[in-house]
């Protein structure tokens, strides 16, 4: 079964990027890193608050009906209790396993933290910031928060101000929920380089230090 990164952008789109990218590239130093994950944390808790909020009031509808089967009160506590064991058990695996689901029970503020939380260590584990001239930058997109966020290496934070990534950001994500996620991943990439190459022009002994794209 495919990743929820592997279902946002198909292998023709995956290619399409990444030519992009090294397009880019020759026109400068800089080094565009577009990275596409899952998710950026399991969420537990929103979990376990879905499979709550759907199983409990299911539960009390239920307890009347299925009390009346074995003629009991339909006030009976252990039908309850059986019931919303059950379909606590459903509905945990239903929350768990489909995306659009989870994302009604996940916290805003948690959403935000875990994908910047995210997004740093991405930029460290793949080693953005080992370029030579320190101009290499993330875009990071997680699919499960429909989440965008973007870092970019010291040299080109002393020259270009961080400020103006927001409009690239809020391009990537109106693009994510109109689903023309390439087309708009491939404007930001156009931008960013046009951004890049009058900073960072391009040099005779460039060569490639980074990934194209990354998906996971």
């Amino acid at each position: 079964m495919q990743t929820l990164a592997q279902q946002f952008l198909t292998k023709a789109e995956q290619d399409t990027i990444s030519d992009l990218v090294q397009q880019m590239e020759q026109q400068t130093s800089g080094e565009i890193v577009p990275m596409v994950v899952s998710a950026s944390h399991s969420y537990p808790t929103a979990i376990i608050c879905g499979a709550t909020a759907l199983a409990l009031p299911l539960s009390l509808i239920l307890m009347p009906v299925v009390s009346s089967f074995f003629w009991l009160g339909s006030q009976n506590v252990w039908i309850f209790i059986a019931l919303f064991m059950a379909l606590y058990g459903v509905f945990y695996g239903l929350v768990h396993r489909f995306a659009w689901l989870k994302r009604l029970f996940l916290s805003r503020s948690q959403v935000a933290a875990e994908v910047q939380e995210a997004a740093v260590a991405s930029f460290f584990t793949e080693r953005l910031y080992k370029t030579k001239d320190e101009n290499g930058i993330l875009i990071f997109i997680s699919v499960l928060e429909r989440k965008v966020w973007m870092l970019a290496d010291a040299g080109i934070n002393a020259r270009i101000d961080p400020g103006q990534w927001q409009g690239i950001i809020d391009l990537i994500t109106q693009g994510i929920k109109e689903k023309r996620q390439c087309e708009a991943i491939c404007q930001a990439i156009v931008q960013i380089g046009d951004l890049l190459k009058t900073h960072f022009p391009h040099q005779k002994d460039d060569i490639d230090e980074l990934h194209n794209i990354i998906v996971r």
